[in-house]
């Protein structure tokens, strides 16, 4: 995904959801987001998977598990969604494991749990 393409994809997935927050406040729970989200961006016309399996594979490929992203939207950026009061070191460490173990680069970890919405765009350039 280029630069343009990836800035384009991450506003209007901060707007989504940021429209959404401003609809539902906070107080759901984190599924509530999710869906809401997930809704949202294909109403827009995005390809958007939830809950999508994303296999992880020790040096040699053998395999050592898989996680579930929240969202992957368009299957080049993947969105992480927590209803928490605040975002903390392991969250960001979780979003980082996703984009490393999925190879993609493009990613978001948004908490609707808060008053005020928060967001914290990741690029993680792969290396061969």
């Amino acid at each position: 995904m280029n630069v343009s393409t990836a800035r384009q994809l991450a506003d209007l997935i901060r707007q989504t959801a940021f429209d959404a927050h401003t609809f539902l406040r906070h107080g759901h729970n984190e599924t509530v987001y999710e869906n809401s989200l997930r809704n949202r961006l294909r109403k827009k016309g995005l390809t958007v998977e939830q809950q999508s399996p994303i296999a992880v594979s020790d040096e040699d490929g053998s395999p050592l598990g898989e996680f579930f992203a929240d969202l992957v939207v368009e299957r080049e950026f993947i969105v992480e969604l927590k209803a928490v009061r605040a975002l903390v070191d392991e969250h960001t460490a979780q979003i980082l494991g996703y984009l490393r173990a999925s190879r993609v680069e493009h990613g978001m970890l948004i908490n609707f749990g808060s008053p005020r919405i928060q967001f914290q765009k990741y690029i993680l350039r792969q290396t061969d």
